[in-house]
């Protein structure tokens, strides 16, 4: 699951970290790029010694080039986290995007409201935080399953943030 609930370090803190699905590793991308060179030059072969062979070269190395790009640009723009804390007095997100400054939303948790819009949102189950005269998205690059799961933990967390620490579940 691309979202992890961080182990207490503090009592009474809860941590929440998210982050979109990568389904290409760095060492995976090493490997289709070779992979798709080697498969490129199977054509370059029946070339050698051909005026052709030029040709063949300039198209592979600019697919290769575009691949390259392509896959890089991917992962710059997949690199956003976001970062939910919360505590008694304190409700905090901190987004980490990866060409834009960084955004930072902070509320009373007793004043925060989760929302989840089933439909009418840019995604299916589209999560919101309210509060401070501010909605907030979470999770937008989630699947809406994930995304519900996170609403309901939430909403759980909420309602039970004067309850003794001694009372609380386990993250």
């Amino acid at each position: 699951m691309p979202y992890q609930w961080l182990p207490q370090t503090d009592p009474g803190v809860t941590k929440l970290r998210l982050w979109p699905h990568r389904s290409l590793s760095r060492r995976g991308f090493v490997a289709f790029i070779a992979v798709t060179a080697a498969m490129l030059t199977l054509p370059l072969m029946t070339q050698l010694g051909t005026g052709g062979l030029w040709v063949i070269l300039a198209f592979m190395t600019a697919v290769l080039g575009g691949l390259w790009f392509a896959l890089q640009h991917s992962f710059r723009t997949g690199s956003v986290t976001e970062d939910l804390t919360l505590t008694r007095d304190l409700i905090s997100l901190h987004r980490h995007n990866p060409s834009a400054p960084a955004q930072d939303w902070q509320a009373n948790p007793n004043w925060v409201r989760t929302t989840l819009h089933p439909t009418g949102g840019p995604v299916m189950n589209y999560l919101t935080l309210s509060g401070n005269q501010r909605e907030v998205e979470l999770g937008a690059f989630l699947q809406p399953d994930e995304r519900q799961q996170i609403h309901d933990r939430l909403q759980y967390l909420l309602s039970t943030l004067h309850l003794p620490l001694d009372n609380l579940p386990p993250a």
